[in-house]
């Protein structure tokens, strides 16, 4: 049974920085495509970027430049590091993972296993 683990989520001011942390269990990890979501109150889940067993990262437009994902040196923890953070930024974060697969996409119809979420609110 697949697991993935958030964490990191806090309250920070505007232009502020957290590392959000996704941590994987019970896959083999190097199988495995994590991506990041976010989903805030009455809005559509939406990607904020991905990485795959490769080491292939995708961001969309929105995000390039604030975020970066990266995957830890155990390999069973990907990490999200959001610089300059907006309001618009507040949302619950997800981590979900397509196993065996090396498609990096931002897509949630192609996540079969997700974490419970953190919260992450930038606010003043």
């Amino acid at each position: 049974q697949l697991q993935l683990v958030e964490s990191g989520g806090d309250l920070v001011q505007p232009g502020g920085s957290l590392r959000l942390s996704c941590v994987v269990s019970g896959l083999t990890f190097d199988y495995a495509t994590i991506g990041w979501f976010r989903q805030a109150p009455g809005k559509e889940r939406e990607g904020v970027s991905c990485i795959n067993a490769v080491g292939t990262v995708y961001y969309p437009s929105s995000n390039k430049g604030r975020f970066t994902i990266s995957r830890g040196t155990d390999k069973n923890t990907v990490y999200l590091q959001m610089n300059s953070l907006k309001p618009e930024d507040t949302a619950v974060y997800y981590c979900a993972a397509q196993r065996k697969s090396l498609a990096c996409t931002t897509l949630a119809g192609a996540y079969n296993y997700w974490g419970q979420g953190t919260q992450v609110t930038v606010s003043s």
